[in-house]
């Protein structure tokens, strides 16, 4: 970074120095004449779209990731269920049981705290219960079944939690900030200070995009938390036939969590 910073403020220097030793040497225009105002504005507009534009993609790629997590422990929870219909009666309603009260701390506990970019310990206290009924089955067809369901939830649960961060730094969104607001000033001090509505309501709708912009790079940095969010959909449709399959030999008095997906004394 350093290095970087060196060069820059370097070729700043040889670009004043070039401009006040060699532009006499070559140019043969007054030295009044040369770039105004205006024409360095058109960089600065580029360059502040083309870093938007990249950061957009950015969020965008880490938003996409999350869903796709989401989704994917959703249908690992799934497997689970439907590979417990091979397992023995007794084990069979502990998996269901384990995998309705998981889902239920998902849904209920998790997913709020990942709007702040945080997990819950809640889920992990189901996760441990399955593993433990796993052991019970051990040496049985149904075992790898189970063990590879559940390291495919474990694994989309980790990368839910990990997209549920935000994966821009604030000091590049204050950048952005700032590179927003000097190109609106730059801009604004370019229009003519007379007979200007047209260019006003063009300034107005350029700062509007470029605001929109930045809030939607914001918004989709944080997938669990902002106004485009995305819902526990999948997880609570698992959450409902794992219950619907567990309640077709069991009562609902039988599981061993409230409808938070804490532990009771059941």
């Amino acid at each position: 970074m350093v290095l970087i910073i060196v060069v820059a403020v370097l070729a700043l220097l040889a670009g004043l120095a070039a401009n006040r030793f060699l532009r006499p040497r070559l140019v043969s225009e007054d030295d009044d004449a040369g770039m105004c105002v205006k024409d360095l504005v058109g960089p600065l507009l580029t360059l502040t779209v083309l870093l938007l534009a990249f950061v957009l993609v950015t969020a965008n790629g880490s938003y996409g990731k999350a869903e796709v997590a989401a989704r994917g422990e959703a249908r690992a929870v799934d497997q689970l269920v439907e590979a417990a219909e091979y397992a023995p009666g007794t084990q069979k309603a502990k998996i269901q049981a384990d995998a309705v009260c998981y889902a239920r701390a998902v849904r209920t506990q998790e997913w709020p705290a990942m709007a702040d970019g945080d997990g819950s310990r809640a889920p992990s206290v189901w996760s441990t219960d399955l593993r433990r009924v796993f052991r019970e089955v051990e040496g049985k067809p149904v075992f790898g079944m189970l063990v590879a369901a559940d390291n495919k939830r474990s694994e989309e649960r980790e990368e839910r939690l990990t997209q549920a961060t935000a994966s821009i730094p604030g000091a590049i969104l204050w950048f952005l900030l700032a590179t927003l607001v000097i190109t609106v000033m730059a801009l604004g001090t370019c229009i003519p200070r007379r007979n200007n509505r047209g260019q006003i309501i063009t300034l107005t709708v350029i700062t509007a995009l470029l605001t929109a912009t930045l809030c939607i790079i914001r918004d989709v940095d944080r997938p669990f938390g902002g106004i485009i969010d995305i819902k526990p959909t999948s997880i609570t449709d698992v959450e409902r036939q794992a219950e619907r399959d567990f309640l077709a030999h069991h009562t609902a008095a039988d599981l061993p969590c409230d409808e938070q997906g804490n532990r009771t004394n059941t």
